[in-house]
């Protein structure tokens, strides 16, 4: 006979696509900034935006020591990758530059759930925490979207040094939490990194699939310790 979950006493949220997603004005696109500058004729050779950031699971530790050095990684690295594609040494700098403020020129809104869901979280006593893929400020993002008191820990990528699905960042958010891995809930849309990751490291997963998610394609079957749902206002049933 199945043993019933233990109750949750935290809950691990992802940030983009599950509590926010984006709105008008969006991000300038890569290819505008190269037009912008001169530079049409690498465009094709860059490719797919979304592509250009650290991978996922990807270890940059030794790069995530303090804000600085973090953020003088992120444009040395679309530096670097701009002369794989054939920019111009001199030109390669200013592009690294204007395209790292493209990535993050973003306006984020709060999915209409999210702040009643995490209020009530709260007052049972739930813990309530981020785990993210996202730059060294999500802490900013976090206070922009109104979340900075119905939020006890936030934890990004950029700081622990890696992505997930790499097992330390969940370790890091558990950490945060005071809690072991049967005691949190993990929520998130994407399936690698907030289902199959958070599972493996012993994690109950929700998969969140809202019907106006900027993620399509077929669910996979669910495996054992995880749930799907349509809307945070489902989780309390989870609980």
């Amino acid at each position: 006979m199945a043993t019933a979950p233990r109750p949750a006493e935290a809950v691990i949220f992802d940030f983009y696509g599950t509590l926010v997603r984006l709105v008008d004005p969006l991000p300038p696109s890569h290819a505008s900034v190269f037009h912008r500058l001169g530079l049409d004729a690498h465009v094709e050779a860059w490719g797919d935006q979304w592509a250009t950031g650290p991978a996922d699971g990807e270890d940059h530790r030794v790069h995530s020591v303090g804000e600085r050095e973090y953020l003088a990684w992120e444009v040395d690295r679309l530096r670097r990758r701009a002369l794989e594609c054939g920019v111009p040494e001199e030109a390669a700098g200013p592009l690294a530059a204007e395209l790292d403020r493209a990535n993050k020129a973003l306006h984020l809104e709060l999915f209409e759930d999210v702040k009643a869901v995490l209020a009530q979280l709260r007052e049972h006593g739930r813990t309530v925490a981020l785990c993210s893929n996202w730059y060294w400020d999500l802490d900013r993002a976090v206070a922009g979207c109104g979340l900075t008191d119905l939020v006890d820990a936030a934890v990004t990528s950029a700081r622990v040094g890696v992505r997930k699905p790499h097992p330390r960042i969940y370790r890091a958010a558990l950490d945060a939490c005071g809690v072991a891995p049967e005691r949190a809930l993990f929520v998130g849309d994407m399936w690698e990194v907030d289902v199959e990751g958070p599972l493996a490291q012993g994690i109950r997963a929700v998969h969140l699939r809202r019907p106006d998610r900027a993620v399509d394609g077929i669910a996979p079957p669910l495996p054992d310790r995880a749930h799907r749902i349509a809307s945070l206002e489902e989780l309390g049933a989870l609980l």
